[in-house]
């Protein structure tokens, strides 16, 4: 794995692309800097070498082509400066060659942050000549934004060709690549999927690509419902996808065949309608009641998860239990917060991915005692699914 860790940077220009893809307020304010502060150490690595840094991230999806103030990264900018605490010059040009003769100007040590690269419409193709322009800006390439490396752009994955020899991941992509291998290709056993989240058509190749890998299989949220019609069971008004019937019962059976442990739901935390004030009990059985929608898993489904759970050696978590973001339904997801974190201090590998998931790891007050949060949502995803990151695999060609 080519990492920045052994190399040293001094007297070079190294450009580095980041996912800098952060929430702002209404007043341009940055609401949550985590996928900054996650980056910093691959950039004071570089710094701390001599190196003069030029950086490359995008905000948003502008679509005109050109600069939209919208879009701008100037708040990332000012942020930037006050977390280096120093002045980082930042350009809202976006003709490439007015940045080149900016960035010529830079010194070791220097931090210049280019404006959001998807300005450009060339970045979002993959073009190979915008791509080549952006990469006779700097002596070296350093990867370091896992959330766009599922993207096949110029910045992520086109430019790496024009540095064979000088090509880096930095040490976010690094922890993101060696935890993903780690779980997907040496696991220790038993090692325990659980999925969650509002739809089966989402996660039908995670499935797919998890069922021959894992030893059981945890199914929650709302996709429960659409396995549950599939096997004859009622559901009454629970959210299901009805053309996906069909596929619910190729993957019970596809699961038989291969000798994986389905579990679904044995109760329900059911309400009769989709508020946090609902009327809501908790059914005896699988069968959910007419007039009824399943809200979340029951306390005797969260008793049988968290034994599968606590005697796992590895555990994937993708997808909530239930309606986590209304507190009279977030007992199921954050009950299965708290025993991953338990069977991560009795020595499991544990990892969470996908925005629901790490959102209800952060809210549980587990996040710090799981073994790995990964940093990039669909790109996680993407990866479960066996697909090749175009990202991952620019730097390792």
């Amino acid at each position: 794995m080519k990492s920045i860790k052994d190399v040293n940077f001094k007297g070079k220009k190294v450009l580095v692309r980041v996912d800098f893809n952060v929430p702002l307020d209404e007043r341009k304010n940055i609401t949550d800097d985590t996928r900054m502060r996650e980056s910093m150490p691959t950039i004071n690595k570089l710094l701390n070498d001599g190196a003069a840094v030029i950086i490359m991230a995008h905000f948003g999806r502008p679509k005109k082509g050109g600069f939209e103030a919208e879009y701008s990264l100037n708040p990332i900018a000012k942020h930037l400066s006050e977390m280096l605490n120093k002045k980082v010059m930042f350009t809202q040009e976006v003709l490439v060659d007015k940045v080149a003769g900016l960035s010529s100007f830079l010194e070791d040590g220097d931090v210049m942050l280019l404006e959001n690269i998807r300005f450009y419409p060339e970045e979002t193709k993959g073009d190979v000549a915008f791509a080549e322009k952006l990469a006779k800006l700097g002596d070296a390439y350093v990867n370091d934004a896992f959330g766009a490396a599922h993207r096949e752009h110029a910045s992520t994955a086109t430019i790496a060709r024009f540095f064979p020899n000088d090509k880096y991941f930095g040490f976010l992509m690094e922890n993101e690549v060696r935890n993903l291998q780690k779980l997907m290709n040496n696991p220790s056993k038993p090692f325990t999927a659980i999925v969650g989240g509002s739809k089966v058509s989402s996660k039908i190749d995670i499935l797919k690509n998890l069922a021959p890998i894992v030893d059981n299989i945890i199914i929650g949220g709302g996709m429960t419902y659409t396995f549950l019609k599939a096997m004859g069971i009622n559901i009454g008004t629970s959210i299901c996808e009805e053309d996906k019937l069909d596929i619910a019962k190729d993957l019970i059976e596809e699961m038989k065949r291969l000798n994986t442990k389905l579990i679904l739901p044995i109760d329900h935390i059911i309400a009769d309608k989709f508020d946090n004030e609902a009327n809501k009990s908790n059914t005896e059985g699988q069968s959910i009641p007419d007039g009824f929608m399943g809200m979340d898993i029951g306390g005797k489904s969260i008793e049988l998860f968290k034994n599968i759970i606590l005697e796992s050696k590895t555990i994937l978590w993708n997808g909530p239990m239930g309606v986590f973001e209304m507190p009279s339904f977030a007992k199921g997801t954050f009950a299965v917060a708290e025993y991953i974190a338990k069977a991560t201090k009795k020595g499991a590998f544990s990892a969470v991915g996908g925005g629901d998931s790490v959102a209800a790891i952060n809210q549980s007050g587990f996040a710090k005692d799981v073994s790995y949060i990964s940093t990039g949502g669909g790109a996680m995803l993407e990866y479960l699914e066996g697909k090749t990151l175009p990202g991952i695999k620019a730097i390792l060609d």
